[in-house]
């Protein structure tokens, strides 16, 4: 049970929840303990919100999860984890995560409030209505950048960051809803709705929209945006964007990956190599050179 219980939390995916340092390494703050300190707190406690809202997906999943080749193995559909345990479980880490948000910051509970809204609209509603199912997921994200700013003072961050970092999500959930699309071929519209109302075709012209979009507002906030340093140095990570979606759409269009984006970053060397660039040279333009 306890087993079945931590794996529905999906702690795999708590990397997600990276997006919340953000703000801490943008604004310079990475070396200032308290902020640092701050910033870690809110994470966790996103952290066990998510898992909430995890639970609350699997439960009003369960049925149609049964039907699905890879998700009928998850613990609640299994039957490994019962479902008053998890009802249990989602409301204590819900209602904790807000409860504790009050004492750190005002603002970061309401960012919460928020994320947990949206997730319960989506979950009983909005995930059944086409494009605005994948625009919450990336909302999702947005409010992790929030979360963020609101534990600490920001001062050089900018809000090109939300731009960039919104359309970065929604790069990722249109990838997955087109290997969605591939694994379940014909019968997707069974294990998902919504999947009805899409095509390949669609998935794949909306990816080279966000694609396009993405590049255009990273580029523009590298030498936009105020706070950076002015000597531009910050367009030397531009490649290693581009090389980031390049390679992440050589491996959904080639390889059919993308199901679990958060598995891609965790297990693609080159990838992972890429990302290692980008951020050693993000951290030397602001905190070095």
């Amino acid at each position: 049970m306890l087993s079945g219980l931590i794996k529905t939390m999906r702690p795999r995916q708590w990397s997600k929840n990276i997006f919340v340092f953000a703000a801490l390494v943008f604004d310079s703050k990475l070396f200032d303990v308290p902020s640092l300190l701050r910033t870690l707190i809110a994470f966790i406690l996103l952290c066990f919100m998510s898992s909430a809202v995890y639970l609350m997906n699997d439960l009003a999943d369960i049925e149609s999860d049964r039907q699905h080749p890879v998700k009928r193995k998850r613990p609640l559909p299994a039957g490994q984890l019962r479902p008053l345990v998890a009802q249990i479980a989602a409301v204590l880490f819900g209602v904790g995560s807000l409860a504790v948000a009050v004492f750190i910051s005002l603002d970061l509970a309401l960012v919460l409030l928020a994320y947990l809204v949206i997730q319960i609209a989506y979950t009983f509603r909005l995930k059944h209505v086409a494009l605005l199912d994948v625009m919450i997921v990336a909302a999702g994200f947005v409010l992790r950048v929030g979360a963020g700013t609101a534990v600490i003072t920001v001062q050089r961050f900018s809000p090109w960051l939300y731009v960039c970092m919104g359309l970065l999500a929604l790069f990722m959930a249109l990838g997955k809803r087109r290997h969605e699309l591939i694994l379940l071929g014909a019968d997707a519209g069974n294990h998902r709705a919504i999947l009805e109302e899409y095509s390949l075709d669609l998935i794949d012209r909306l990816i080279g929209i966000v694609t396009t979009s993405v590049i255009v507002a990273y580029s523009l906030y590298t030498f936009l945006a105020e706070g950076l340093p002015e000597n531009h140095l910050m367009m030397l990570t531009i490649p290693f964007i581009l090389y980031a979606i390049f390679r992440y759409l050589y491996l959904i269009h080639i390889r059919g990956e993308g199901g679990i984006p958060e598995d891609i970053l965790l297990h693609d060397r080159p990838l992972q190599i890429d990302m290692g660039l980008w951020a050693a040279i993000v951290l030397l333009v602001l905190y070095v050179l």
